[in-house]
This record gives C-alpha cells, structure tokens and sequence, in this order.
C-alpha cells in the first residue's frame, strides 16, 4: 500500500499525459502547465490515454520518487478534463488507484445489521 505521510497536497493531472515522460519530463509539466512546484510536500500523479497506467511523482528531502502503476485489467476512473489540476484527499486517491470513481457518495453500500434481543 502506498503511503506518502509527507504528502501535503495530492494533485491530478487530469486528462491525458504521455507517460514516457520520466522525472525530468513529468516535473517539466508540473512547473509549466500547471503552474506549481514540483519540489513542493505534495504528490503529483499522471495517466495515460488508455487509462490503465498511473505515474506518481513525489519530492522527497533531496531525490524525486517516481511512482508507476499498471492495472492488468480495467481501467482508472480519470477526470477528464485536460487543462486543469485536480485536487484529491488521500482516502480519494486511494478510491482511484482501486478503481473506483471520484464521484461516488461512499465508498462501501450501507450495512443494516439485525440486532436479535
């Protein structure tokens, strides 16, 4: 399981980025289009067009961490919009990277338990 307690900020890049970028490339798109520090406390994570492989780009005190994930089957539920940042909780992109949807209202059905007396 991914922890990253450092993280202050997590951000999405949302829509599509070309994932043969490695640290200097993914860093370049942090600073320039999205206008943020990329040697900031915060996590920065990327898609690709198909949506089933995820870059995560993350500061650590003196060296970059790069982050890669690649889903078997499925796809990430990815916001799609492509020019703009998304901001996520660490309990949203934890939604994300299980696959689930930013958009959902919570995260497991309702259990109704019985209480026999």
């Amino acid at each position: 399981m991914l922890t990253l307690n450092g993280a202050q900020s997590i951000y999405l890049a949302a829509g599509v980025t070309d994932l043969r970028k490695s640290i200097d490339g993914l860093a370049a798109l942090v600073q320039e289009r999205f206008a943020l520090d990329p040697f900031s406390a915060s996590l920065f994570v990327f898609c690709n067009r198909e949506r089933n492989k995820l870059k995560l780009l993350y500061w650590d005190h003196n060296g970059f961490w790069l982050f890669y994930r690649r889903l078997e089957r499925g796809t990430f539920q990815w916001p799609s919009d492509t020019k703009q940042t998304v901001v996520v909780s660490a309990r949203e992109l934890r939604w994300l990277l299980d696959g689930l949807a930013l958009t959902q209202r919570q995260a497991h059905p309702a259990v109704v338990v019985d209480t026999v007396v």
